[in-house]
C-alpha cells in the first residue's frame, strides 16, 4: 500500500473480529514502534502487549466513556512514558513533554504499520492512569499515555469531516 493510502485507510475501528493476529505481524508492528524517532534517541518509553484475555477484560474496567469494546480487540497495547529517562537529559521539559511525544510518536507508527498490514487500532486516551499502572504492575515512575487495542476490523467506519487546512494552519 502507498503511503498516503495508509493515511487515508486509517480510522478508529472500534469493534474487532475474534481473529488472532499472526506473530509475524505483531513483529513487525514492534519493530516499527522500535523505529519511531524520539528526543536524543533515548527511546523514552516503555509498551506492554496483552493476549490473556482475562487482562484485557480488566484493562477495559480502567477505560472511561464506556469504551467496552477494548476487551474485543485480540492485541492490546499500552504506551507509557518515562519521564526519569528523558529528564535525566532534558530536565523539566524532557519530564513533562518530550517523553509524551516518544510515546505517542510510537504509538502513532504502531497505527499507521497495523493499516498497512489489514489491521484496525483505535487510538484510547480516556482511562484511569492510577489503576492502569496497577494493573499492569509497571514502575512508578510510568505514565501510561495511550491503549491501543489492534486486530482486524469488524465494522468499516464512515470517515469523518475534517477540518479546512485554513482553519489548522498559518502562514507567516
Amino acid at each position: 500500500m502507498e503511503f498516503f493510502d495508509v493515511i487515508k485507510k486509517r480510522h478508529s475501528v472500534r469493534a474487532f473480529k475474534n481473529k488472532p493476529i499472526k506473530k509475524e505481524k505483531i513483529k513487525k508492528i514492534l519493530e516499527t514502534i522500535n523505529s519511531a524517532p524520539s528526543a536524543g534517541n533515548l527511546q523514552a518509553y516503555k509498551v506492554i502487549l496483552i493476549r490473556d484475555q482475562k487482562l484485557k477484560d480488566k484493562l477495559t474496567t480502567t477505560s472511561l466513556l464506556g469504551q467496552d469494546f477494548i476487551s474485543g480487540a485480540p492485541v492490546i497495547l499500552v504506551f507509557f512514558a518515562d519521564p526519569e529517562q528523558s529528564g535525566s537529559r532534558y530536565q523539566e521539559r524532557g519530564e513533562e513533554l518530550y517523553c509524551i511525544q516518544d510515546a505517542t510518536i510510537a504509538c502513532s507508527y504502531a497505527q499507521l504499520v497495523a493499516t498497512e498490514l489489514g489491521l484496525a487500532s483505535c487510538w484510547i486516551g480516556a482511562f484511569n492512569e492510577n489503576r492502569v499502572k496497577e494493573l499492569l504492575g509497571v514502575k512508578a515512575n510510568l505514565k501510561p499515555v495511550v491503549i491501543l487495542p489492534i486486530g482486524y476490523p469488524a465494522e468499516k467506519p464512515i470517515p469523518r469531516p475534517r477540518k479546512l487546512l485554513s482553519d489548522l494552519m498559518e502562514e507567516r
